[in-house]
């Protein structure tokens, strides 16, 4: 899963070309990769024909932050990582943009579980079943924001820190919700579902 080639085809010019990608993401010998993934710019490539930015298909990647003692594994096939120390968090994920998400998170020290938890009751405030995605956490009140898609474009949603320090509450008076998150496992919207249908 270390350096490898992977096959593009530019989505401008549709022109066939090679980039290099290394898929162990080790923010610990590099601090600066945590903002170039967090922000997308990681996995984007620019054609060498017409400059256009294309997303890099990566099939697999590691990302480890070993200061903060974090891993997220992005694979299309199950896995299971009994090799994982115990102080770590460790997350798979089935997308690049979840991997994102994901750093996100652990970047603006939250906790996946509790966001998952805000998500939960943000889609019932909404009265609808939408993916909703972390973005970030800005201002003085420590807002956070969320993304969904709605009628082919996305939507925004801010709610206050508030929320997250009420979730935090309902994950602390359900501790089955951590202990079900040790070792590596995927924490998503399915994940939660098991514990609160």
């Amino acid at each position: 899963m270390a350096q490898m080639q992977i096959n593009m085809q530019c989505r401008s010019c549709s022109k066939e070309y090679s980039v290099p990608f290394n898929g162990i993401i080790n923010v610990g010998s590099d601090p600066e990769l945590r903002a170039r993934v967090a922000s997308g710019e990681f996995f984007l490539h620019e054609c060498p024909y017409c400059g256009a930015k294309n997303l890099i298909p990566a099939q697999n990647c590691l990302y480890h932050d070993a200061l903060n003692k974090i891993m997220i594994v992005f694979s299309p096939l199950s896995l299971k990582m009994e090799d994982v120390p115990q102080d770590y968090t460790c997350r798979l994920v089935g997308s690049i943009g979840e991997l994102i998400e994901k750093v996100k998170i652990f970047s603006a020290s939250l906790d996946d579980v509790v966001i998952e938890m805000c998500k939960y009751v943000l889609r019932g405030e909404l009265k609808k079943d939408v993916e909703l995605k972390f973005v970030g956490i800005s201002g003085a009140d420590s807002e956070m924001t969320f993304t969904y898609p709605q009628n082919s474009r996305m939507e925004m949603i801010a709610v206050g820190f508030n929320v997250y320090e009420d979730c935090a509450g309902i994950v602390r008076r359900n501790p089955e919700l951590h202990e079900a998150a040790r070792g590596c496992v995927t924490v998503d919207k399915d994940w939660l579902k098991k514990f609160f249908a």
